[in-house]
């Protein structure tokens, strides 16, 4: 078997960087989308991104589906539009 005497070297944590934050929802339907997709992370065992405000441990929810939407609401879950498709022009 191998020596295990050695000493491993603290490794140095690299400093944080902050979080972008998502563009507001304006559309309610948007809203519903997203919180439904972050709710579906969170069930499958994704990390909560609430963790940086004490006062939300507080009164933090239960449910995975209010997490979710407190997320997006804060801005905290990145999102894409893809853009509106076209259909195919028949008389082509």
């Amino acid at each position: 078997m191998a020596d295990t005497t050695e000493t491993l070297e603290p490794v140095e944590a690299e400093p944080v960087a902050p979080r972008p934050k998502a563009p507001p929802i304006e559309s309610r339907f948007l809203f519903v989308d997203v919180a439904a997709m972050r709710a579906k992370q969170l069930k499958r065992g994704a990390l909560l991104r609430l963790e940086d405000d004490p006062e939300s441990v507080r009164n933090r929810p239960f449910k995975c589906e209010r997490l979710a939407m407190e997320e997006v609401k804060r801005g905290l879950v990145l999102y894409e539009v893809p853009p509106p498709t076209t259909p195919p022009d028949p008389t082509a």
